[in-house]
């Protein structure tokens, strides 16, 4: 199970604030131990970025860089959902889901408070099944 520090969760949800009503996207990195370590956050270059993604090539190959320079691997890819209050995955995340060994943090803006849900996505098999994911102080 994937362990985010409190900190960290506080910036997923800055970022999609600040982003909204475009998506945002990143990459949290972390560990073996499944315990997030650094949040990088990406710019959505999508043509319609208020309903899809797509991270910023120079974004995403600096980001890839930097963790393997702090002996990171990557254990989270993240966007948000700004007109979801429950948010899932959508036919186009789960057809552009390419790495399967990541989770999938989808961040929804549309209620009351932000909601932050967790996902293993299979673009192969064409299905997803929400995880959980445990919040540590820090």
């Amino acid at each position: 199970m994937i362990t985010l520090l409190s900190s960290h969760r506080d910036q997923l949800l800055v970022h999609a604030c600040e982003t909204e009503p475009a998506e945002c996207c990143g990459l949290i990195g972390g560990g073996k131990d499944q315990l997030a370590r650094s949040i990088y956050p990406l710019r959505n270059i999508a043509a319609n970025s208020q309903v899809t993604y797509e991270a910023a090539p120079e974004d995403l190959f600096a980001a890839q860089r930097q963790m393997r320079e702090r002996g990171e691997q990557l254990l989270v890819i993240y966007h948000s959902h700004p007109r979801s209050s429950s948010p899932s995955p959508s036919e186009t995340d789960v057809r552009l889901a390419f790495y399967p060994q990541a989770i999938y943090f989808i961040i929804g803006l549309a209620g009351p408070e932000p909601v932050m849900r967790a996902f293993r996505i299979s673009e192969q098999e064409e299905r997803w099944e929400e995880v959980e994911y445990a919040i540590a102080d820090g």
